[in-house]
C-alpha cells in the first residue's frame, strides 16, 4: 500500500486566549471571537466578552474581595513579590508574544523588566502606606480621633491600549495591594500578554477572584460597568475622550468613584504609593480617653 506523502509545511495552530474569570480560564458564554492581527497576520484567537462575562467576573471578585482584605498587609507583600518572580521566569514566552503584537525587541524587554520591577515596588509598600496616610488628628474632646485607609472594594479597569503589559501591571497592583479585588479589561488590540500574565496569577497564590481579566470590547462593555451596583470604582486608562465622558455620566447615577489616568507608566515617577490611595476610602473613629481621677479609679 502506497504511503501518503508528507506536506512540505504544516498548518499554524493560533493560540486560543481564554478569559481569568474567578481562578479558572472560561471561554465566553456567547462563543464569540476576535482575531486581532500585526500587519495583517492574525496574532490569536481571542474571546470577545459579553455582559454575561463582566457579571460571572464581578460575582467572582465580589465573592474574594473580603477574604483578601482580611489578609495581611505582609502576606498580600509575599504574593505580589511572588507575582514579580514568576513573571521574571516567563520573561521570554512575554518577549515573543509582545513582539507578536508589534514591539521591537527593545520595547518588549523594557515592558517586561518594568512590569517586574513596579510588582516589587507595590511588594514593598503594602505593609507601608498605612503608615503614611493613616494619622492621629486633633479634636477638642477627650477622644481619640484616627483616621485609616480602607479598600474600595471590587475595582473596574480599562488597561492601557497602548501598554498591553505594564499599563495592566501599573494598575492592578496598587489595586490589590490596598485589599481591593478587580476586573481587568485587557487592551483589545494587543490582548496576548494580559492572558498569559493571568497564568503568571494562576500560580502566584493570588486567591481566585482577586483579579480577573476580560478580554473585548471597551465600547461595548462599558455601559455595563459604570451602572453595575456591584462595582465600587473605576480605572480608566484609555485616550478616548467620548468613552471618558460616557462613563462619567453613568458612573454618577450610582455615584461611583471614576479616575482617569493619564500617564506614562515607563516614567519612574508613575509608581507612588498615592496611586495605592486612589483605590481606598478614608474610616475616621473616635475612642473615647478614660479619664484618671486622682485617687487612681477612673471615672
Amino acid at each position: 500500500m502506497a504511503k501518503t506523502p508528507k506536506s512540505s509545511s504544516r498548518l499554524e495552530i493560533a493560540k486560543t486566549y481564554k478569559m481569568y474569570i474567578g481562578g479558572k480560564f472560561p471561554r465566553t458564554e456567547s462563543g464569540r471571537v476576535y482575531n486581532p492581527s500585526v500587519n495583517g497576520k492574525s496574532i490569536g484567537n481571542v474571546c470577545l466578552a459579553s455582559r454575561k462575562d463582566l457579571r460571572n467576573s464581578i460575582v467572582a471578585a465580589r465573592s474574594a474581595q473580603p477574604g483578601w482584605a482580611e489578609r495581611s498587609a505582609f502576606n498580600r507583600s509575599q504574593i505580589l513579590y511572588r507575582i514579580g518572580e514568576m513573571l521574571e521566569g516567563r520573561s521570554d514566552q512575554f518577549s515573543s508574544e509582545l513582539k507578536d503584537q508589534g514591539l521591537s525587541d527593545a520595547q518588549a524587554r523594557n515592558e517586561i523588566t518594568q512590569s517586574i520591577d513596579r510588582l516589587i515596588y507595590y511588594a514593598g509598600w503594602c505593609d507601608k502606606y498605612q503608615q503614611v496616610f493613616s494619622c492621629v488628628n486633633p479634636v477638642a474632646s477627650s477622644h481619640f480621633n484616627f483616621s485609616v485607609l480602607e479598600p474600595k472594594g471590587v475595582v473596574f479597569a480599562f488597561a492601557s491600549e497602548a501598554s498591553p503589559l505594564l499599563g495592566l501591571v501599573s494598575l492592578v497592583a496598587p489595586i490589590i495591594a490596598a485589599g481591593n479585588s478587580a476586573v481587568v479589561l485587557a487592551s483589545e488590540s494587543m490582548p496576548l500578554s494580559a492572558i498569559t500574565f493571568s497564568e503568571v496569577l494562576n500560580s502566584s497564590d493570588v486567591p481566585g477572584g482577586v483579579v480577573n481579566v476580560l478580554t473585548g470590547n471597551a465600547a461595548e462593555l462599558h455601559e455595563h460597568a459604570a451602572r453595575h451596583m456591584d462595582i465600587d470604582a473605576i480605572a480608566f486608562d484609555r485616550d478616548d475622550s467620548k468613552l471618558w465622558k460616557n462613563i462619567q455620566a453613568f458612573a454618577s447615577e450610582n455615584v461611583k468613584q471614576v479616575k482617569k489616568f493619564d500617564l506614562d507608566w515607563m516614567d519612574p515617577e508613575s509608581e507612588n504609593p498615592y496611586l495605592i490611595s486612589d483605590f481606598c476610602e478614608v474610616k475616621t473613629t473616635w475612642h473615647p480617653i478614660e479619664q484618671i481621677s486622682s485617687s487612681g479609679s477612673g471615672y
